[in-house]
């Protein structure tokens, strides 16, 4: 999942901006999320240090502040050096700057032209879930979940197991960050996913890499995020 971070400190301009990523999330099915959109730069540094996800910074210039969105997108890439910077501006002057401050910018939007703005936006959202998919893709397994028309992306590391629904075929994720129900069955999860993954009880498949303990007398095994699934006795010795 993408981060999306709005820093603007025009409050009319920035629900402008917030609209349209909002709209564009939904029409588009993408596996994103808007994290925080802000006026203060510093409030979005700090919520950027905790940050676990790869981010997609929507950057004003000027920010009335110390500091400007330059500096600002030169501080995010010290904690999210794969994050999207996109800057939007009334300024076309400043767009050297971009290459001055070496903040490797994805895109560079005029506020001038709103028709403009709200292609500009929707075409950066677009391209950075196009280039995430494949640079995760080339650095980790990833599961991926088909919800309708939207595609969820899940990294192997990140999940901890797999749960049969009350929901006639369908299947529960359950990952580091979330949890999502999807059309699906544990025969066929278990001929697809890797030797990582291993059926301990007929409603759950686990990842072992995320095991953090296994209680065998009462046959619970506990994950590292607090989650717990059961373990059948037939299964015990497989696992």
């Amino acid at each position: 999942m993408l981060n999306i971070f709005v820093c603007e400190d025009n409050a009319a301009q920035r629900r402008t901006i917030v609209q349209i990523i909002q709209n564009t999330m939904l029409i588009e099915e993408l596996d994103m999320r808007l994290v925080l959109d802000t006026g203060d730069p510093y409030a979005l540094l700090n919520k950027v240090k905790t940050s676990q996800n790869t981010g997609i910074y929507f950057l004003d210039i000027d920010l009335n502040s110390s500091i400007n969105g330059m500096k600002l997108a030169q501080q995010i890439r010290l904690f999210d050096p794969r994050g999207f910077i996109i800057f939007i501006t009334a300024h076309s002057e400043l767009s050297y700057m971009t290459f001055q401050y070496r903040v490797e910018a994805m895109d560079f939007v005029l506020k001038d032209n709103p028709a403009e703005v709200k292609v500009k936006i929707r075409e950066c959202l677009l391209h950075a879930m196009e280039r995430y998919t494949l640079q995760t893709n080339k650095t980790h397994k990833v599961y991926t979940a088909q919800i309708g028309g939207r595609k969820i992306s899940v990294d192997y590391d990140d999940i901890f197991f797999f749960e049969t629904s009350s929901n006639i075929h369908k299947v529960i994720l359950h990952a580091k960050d979330r949890q999502i129900e999807f059309s699906g069955t544990m025969k066929e999860l278990t001929s697809t996913l890797g030797d990582n993954f291993v059926r301990c009880h007929r409603s759950f498949l686990v990842n072992k890499a995320n095991i953090k303990e296994i209680d065998a007398k009462n046959r619970i095994i506990y994950f590292n995020n607090g989650e717990t699934c059961l373990m059948s006795t037939r299964m015990m010795k497989g696992l």
